[in-house]
């Protein structure tokens, strides 16, 4: 599986990542930019250029510039049921709804495709002085056009059916959050590339506030050294290798 040249995810801090496809198109998970303490400003208009918006639950610290970023450019936004709603509710025309377990070909691409899997955590969206019920928090299982394998956790706790995400899709990158109170911490998070598997692990959702004492490294010391951990500074890129045969 040959992979184009400038494939690649950026971390814009947080849980936002920004992912350049193997075929051009650009993806945003989790769209909080412009109030984001850590995504560079050079991101706060950049992001917005995107075909594709994955979001993973209703907190503001995740679906923050959805509504905006959806109004003004129409990217494809995919949400859960309850949150893609919502966000209809607001404007957007051009929304995905999907739930637990299913599959979706996005539109524009035949050949990038999104799982929706399990998260443990909550999913209140903030409307105005009120907190709306969004569905149920959830993850993404993303195979790019090269069947490269990219596993955002969103906001969870470990949860021992991460087993089954493993064997299901055997995920080549994996997107965990570390940051301790209202996610995984370093030690939960470790335990986590173990029912996953992982081969390569970039932490997430950590440092933003001083609330989220995890750090990466505490994760680095407790996994495996054969796991890659690679820890990105807000705006840093990696370039995706291509997929492994037989995946």
């Amino acid at each position: 599986m040959a992979l184009e040249n400038g494939s690649k995810i950026t971390y814009l801090g947080h849980s936002t990542f920004h992912i350049l496809t193997p075929g051009g198109k650009a993806m945003l998970i989790d769209p909080w930019v412009r109030n984001n303490p850590r995504c560079p400003a050079e991101w706060h208009s950049r992001a917005e250029n995107v075909d594709y918006i994955l979001v993973t639950h209703g907190h503001y610290d995740h679906i923050g510039d959805a509504v905006q970023i959806g109004v003004a450019c129409q990217p494809l936004t995919v949400a859960v049921y309850e949150t893609a709603v919502w966000l209809g509710g607001k404007g957007l025309t051009n929304v995905e709804d999907m739930n637990k377990g299913g599959t979706l070909a996005l539109a524009g691409s035949d050949t990038i495709r999104v799982t929706m899997v399990h998260a443990d955590h909550s999913c209140g969206i903030t409307d105005g002085d009120q907190i709306v019920y969004g569905g149920e928090a959830a993850g993404y299982v993303i195979e790019l056009e090269d069947g490269f394998r990219i596993y955002h956790a969103g906001d969870t706790a470990v949860f021992g059916d991460m087993r089954i995400i493993a064997e299901i899709y055997n995920p080549d990158l994996v997107l965990l959050p570390i940051g301790d109170r209202y996610v995984m911490s370093p030690q939960e998070a470790a335990f986590a590339t173990r029912l996953l598997n992982a081969r390569a692990v970039i932490p997430m959702h950590y440092a933003t506030y001083p609330v989220l004492t995890g750090a990466p490294e505490a994760f680095i010391k407790l996994v495996d050294p054969s796991v890659d951990v690679i820890v990105l500074e807000p705006g840093q890129a990696h370039k995706l290798p291509a997929a492994e045969e037989g995946d």
